[in-house]
């Protein structure tokens, strides 16, 4: 098993623009969910997705990163077409 700080360091990794463009990232392990919860923030926006732990182990196991991947792209995206009041 591995900590969200781990899980946190291999998002940085597939996503460095993560933190340099100002989008910050905290991910906690939600036992209600059974999942790991990825929270981006940018300024005054928040958004969160749910990682199943199956998802999580294959990336941390280095095996492949896709759904992730397609996770955290579509925050990203999201976070991006959003407007600002």
């Amino acid at each position: 098993m591995y900590t969200k700080i781990q899980l946190c360091e291999k998002i940085r990794s597939v996503y460095p623009e993560i933190g340099e463009c100002g989008i910050d990232i905290n991910v906690e392990y939600s036992a209600d969910n059974n999942a790991w919860v990825v929270h981006l923030k940018k300024e005054n926006l928040k958004l969160k997705t749910y990682l199943e732990p199956e998802d999580a182990n294959i990336c941390m196991d280095g095996k492949q990163c896709i759904g992730l991947g397609l996770q955290i792209s579509q925050l990203k995206d999201n976070i991006a077409n959003m407007k600002y009041s």
